[in-house]
Parts: structure tokens; sequence; C-alpha cells
């Protein structure tokens, strides 16, 4: 198993044990309001918390996968060598993009939130840790697109 395969491994139980702690809390807050008449304080805040967790890494997942939503009609009717040259460009401007608003924007938002001690209201919790996320997609973002950046010029080399 590769370590491509290993990180696409551990991002996916990662989603699926989020995703099953997201429906808990939301269960816990249907309960907790209309059966038991009084709503649970955090459950509202944590969900959105999660939400975001589920949606960046699932959108680093997807994008490993290569399965993202895409307009992909000038690759389609591309010649091969224009396609090999868009589809790098694509992946390239991914990268850049990935290394220059997630990662770093997502370092300086989570540093300036754990600096200024900005606390979440329920739940108390150190909202830097909530955009700790943000760098994270981006690494694995980054890491999925340098990966098939790699591979297509491999096989570009062997045509």
């Amino acid at each position: 198993m590769t370590i491509r395969n290993k990180i696409e491994k551990g991002l996916e139980w990662t989603l699926v044990f989020i995703m099953s702690v997201l429906v808990v809390d939301v269960t816990w807050q249907v309960i907790s309001r209309y059966i038991m008449s009084s709503p649970s304080s955090f459950t509202d805040e944590l969900a959105g918390f999660l939400l975001i967790w589920v949606g960046l890494l699932g959108a680093a997942y997807v994008a490993g996968k290569r399965e993202h939503l895409a307009i992909d009609i000038l690759l389609q009717k591309s010649s091969p060598e224009r396609r090999y040259k868009l589809e790098m460009a694509i992946s390239i401007l991914i990268v850049f993009f990935s290394i220059a608003v997630l990662v770093i924007g997502g370092i300086w938002l989570s540093y300036t939130r754990f600096y200024l001690g900005v606390r979440s209201a329920a739940l108390g919790l150190p909202l830097g840790f909530v955009y700790l996320v943000l760098p994270l997609s981006g690494l694995l973002i980054a890491y999925f697109d340098i990966d098939h950046i790699v591979h297509m010029v491999r096989q570009n080399r062997k045509n």
C-alpha cells in the first residue's frame, strides 16, 4: 500500500468518523429540542464546526480521487498534447492556490485566533482549532495534485 493510499484511507475513515459524530450531534439536538423541550446549548455550534471540517476535508478527499466538480468541456475537445498541457496548468494552479490561500492563509487565521484567545461561545473551544482544517486540507490538496503532476510527467515520458 502506497503512502497516497494510506493517506486516502485515513482521510476516508476520518470523514466517516466526523459524519458519525455529526449525525449523533444533530439527532441529540432534535431529541433535546422537540421531545425533551430543553434544547441543548452546544449542539448547534458543534454541528457548524463539524460541517466546516467535513466540508474541507471532503474537498481534499475528492480532489485526491480526482472526482471533484469540474467543467471539462475544453479538455474533452482538446488534442492529447493540449490536454496534457491544460491538465498540467490546472494542477499547478491548484497547488499554488491551496498553498497560498488554504495553507498560508489558514495558518495565519489559526495563529491569530490562538494569539488573540478567541473562543467559541457555547463550547469555549479555541477557534484556532476549528480553523486548523484550512492548512490541513490545503496540504492534502497540494500533495494530491503534486502527486498527479508527477504521475502525468511519468506517463508523458513513457509515450
